[in-house]
């Protein structure tokens, strides 16, 4: 009896923790506007299909670029947003905590919001869509990049292993492919 106290304790201390913190949010360029397509399972198949074929981004900073905003997206999405923590609850610990891997990668400041990460890889692959290569370094600058321009640039060119990244990813994408079995079975709930 004395244990179910402590536990559910620290359960409503935790809450309280996380009422007093407000919630970050990120919405990724091509989804604005957009309700037909759910922009979570989207990112959770890209993100896992790039990571595990790691020689696609290769030279293709714009990709990679791509790639850390659907994990930025999701790192903060997915852990917040109401319909995943049924769904997702792995994901919902393991893609935050993958977060630190890809930052240090890539040079990304641990303090830095998702949304502005996202913003200015969004200038990046702007510049690569609109043949402006030259531009693409401006768009990786400090205190978000580090150390930023061309050195940056060259990460996104060459990316690293993410070891812990691609397994969160490729868990993630399983918990959804569970779950639209148990949907399309009838032996899950379904949300909606």
């Amino acid at each position: 009896m004395r244990c179910d106290r402590r536990v559910l304790l620290l359960g409503l201390l935790g809450l309280g923790a996380c009422a007093a913190t407000p919630t970050e949010t990120a919405i990724l360029p091509e989804f604005r506007g957009f309700v037909s397509v759910d922009p979570v399972r989207h990112a959770i198949e890209q993100g896992a299909d790039l990571l595990t074929h790691r020689n696609r981004l290769t030279g293709q900073p714009w990709e990679t670029a791509r790639l850390v905003q659907a994990l930025e997206f999701l790192a903060v999405e997915v852990p917040n947003g109401p319909r995943w923590n049924v769904m997702l609850p792995m994901a919902q610990l393991t893609l935050p905590a993958a977060r630190a891997e890809w930052r240090q990668a890539f040079g990304i400041a641990p303090e830095a919001r998702a949304q502005e990460v996202i913003d200015s890889l969004t200038e990046l692959r702007s510049a690569y869509a609109e043949q402006r290569p030259t531009a693409a370094p401006a768009a990786l600058r400090a205190p978000i990049f580090t150390p930023g321009g061309q050195e940056t640039l060259n990460r996104f060119a060459d990316p690293p292993a993410l070891p812990r990244t691609t397994r969160a990813m490729i868990d993630a994408r399983q918990e959804l492919m569970v779950q639209s079995f148990e949907r399309r079975s009838g032996r899950g709930f379904v949300i909606r």
